[in-house]
Parts: structure tokens; C-alpha cells; sequence
């Protein structure tokens, strides 16, 4: 497995800092990182130039482009609010494919009050097989993440894939985002996982703990993942520019 970084990892670097995308692809090359990740809250313009000057300089800087995430949720109350995702979604299907990713990273979201949760899960199933057919025009795969709401558990999240039931959806698995059984339900996500987000700890039950990522190369493995891990470092209290640099050393003792 390869390392890549979040972006979110820094997101007050992003917000209250100015950090520029290039900024933050020269840090993960000098820590020896072998892709990024690029959040869409952090772009400053989505032009033509910009994007092929920001995929040059990945080049330069010897970075693979792990993948691309958005925000914003499929089970929005109203079908305009919907249909505006969905639109939202595939445009960031033709960005992350001319920048080259191999993913995009999107959310299910949760059920707006006063509406049942199976409508939610149905609107969240229609908009993925709108966009998965998207998805296979442009080369790009979406990664749904396990990421509270319809997917707060494995159950959730893996009963909207196998009703999308399309090549061009899987999972991105992130390892601090399970709280019931942590382990028995990253087991049970990593078959149909794309890409991951690598937390150092997750609640498990009643504590919250370090995630034994020994235990997870062995799940993912056993999975047949060979793709990244890629950090996601949001740790109160810590620098993310001192810390990734330990964590990322940490991982790659075990996946080396």
C-alpha cells in the first residue's frame, strides 16, 4: 500500500493560513509521501489553466494523484436540492478527470429531519447510479465515504453499494469513522473499498483509542487492496505539519 495525504489534514493551514495547493503538495514530497489527495474546499478556481499548471507541478514535485473529495450529501429534502448535487457531483468528475484522479471522494449525508431514513437511502441510491453512469464516461471512480448518517456503520454503507451495484462505486474506508466494531466492520467495507482515510485513533464503543494499523494492513491485504492509505490527521491540539511527518513514518514501517 502507498501514502498519500488528505488535504483536510491541514485544513486551517488552508483557511486561515493562505496555504496554496502547490504549498502543500511540496510539504508531502519532502516528507517522502507518494501522493496527495485535493479537497475541492481548498481549490481557489477551477480553469483550465490553473488545473493543468496544478497537475504539472504534482508531476514535478514526483506525486501521484491519490484521488479528489468534495463535500455536500445526496439525501438533501428537496429533488431541486438533489438534482443540484448530482450536478455538482459530475462536475467534479470531469475536474478530478482532467486533473487525472482515479477517485472522488463524495458523502451520502443523513435523512433531513421528518423524513424516514428509507427515503433517504433511496434518494442517496438513485443520485450514485445518476453519477456512476458519469462516473464510467470520464474514467473516474467515486468513493463513498463511511462518514456518519447513512454510513455510519458497514451495515449502511455497504447495503447503498450493493443496491448501486455498480463497478464505478466502491467505498473510501476511513479508519477513525466506525465506532460499534471497528475492526469486524473495516473487515466487512474492505472488499468494496476504492481508497482509505488513515486517522491515528477512532472511538471504539465507550473509549476512543489508537487504530492498530498492523491489524488494518492485515484486513486490507487479506481484502486485496493494494491502493493508498492515505492520512487524514485531525487530532485536537496538534500541529498537523509536526505530526503527519511521525504518523506517515509509523504507517510505512508496516506497510512498507
Amino acid at each position: 500500500m502507498k501514502l498519500s495525504c488528505a488535504g483536510y489534514t491541514f485544513n486551517s493551514y488552508f483557511r486561515e493560513k493562505g496555504l496554496a495547493l502547490e504549498k502543500y503538495a511540496d510539504f508531502c514530497a519532502e516528507i517522502g509521501l507518494d501522493g496527495v489527495e485535493l479537497t475541492q474546499y481548498y481549490f481557489p478556481e477551477t480553469s483550465t489553466r490553473y488545473l493543468n499548471n496544478l497537475k504539472r507541478h504534482l508531476f514535478r514535485c514526483g506525486l501521484e494523484l491519490a484521488g479528489t473529495a468534495i463535500g455536500g450529501a445526496f439525501c438533501l429534502a428537496t429533488a431541486e436540492e438533489r438534482q443540484k448535487h448530482v450536478a455538482f457531483v459530475k462536475e467534479w468528475l470531469d475536474i478530478s478527470s482532467h486533473l487525472g484522479s482515479p477517485c472522488l471522494r463524495v458523502f451520502a449525508g443523513e435523512a433531513p429531519e421528518g423524513q424516514p431514513e428509507e427515503d433517504a437511502f433511496q434518494w442517496t441510491v438513485d443520485g450514485l447510479k445518476d453519477c456512476a453512469e458519469h462516473a464510467e464516461r470520464v474514467g473516474v471512480t467515486i468513493g463513498l465515504e463511511n462518514h456518519g448518517g447513512l454510513t455510519g456503520t458497514a451495515d449502511g454503507l455497504t447495503r447503498i453499494l450493493e443496491t448501486v451495484d455498480s463497478a464505478w462505486v466502491g467505498a473510501l474506508l476511513d479508519f477513525g469513522n466506525y465506532s460499534r466494531d471497528p475492526y469486524a466492520e473495516f473487515a466487512q467495507t474492505a472488499p468494496h473499498t476504492v481508497m482509505t482515510h488513515a486517522k491515528p485513533t477512532s472511538q471504539f464503543g465507550e473509549v476512543h483509542d489508537w487504530v492498530d494499523y498492523g491489524r488494518v494492513a492485515e484486513i486490507m491485504r487479506k481484502a486485496g487492496y493494494r491502493g493508498f492509505l492515505s492520512i487524514e490527521y485531525e487530532e485536537p491540539g496538534k500541529d498537523a505539519m509536526i505530526e503527519v511527518p511521525r504518523f506517515a513514518a509509523y504507517l510505512r514501517g508496516i506497510t512498507g
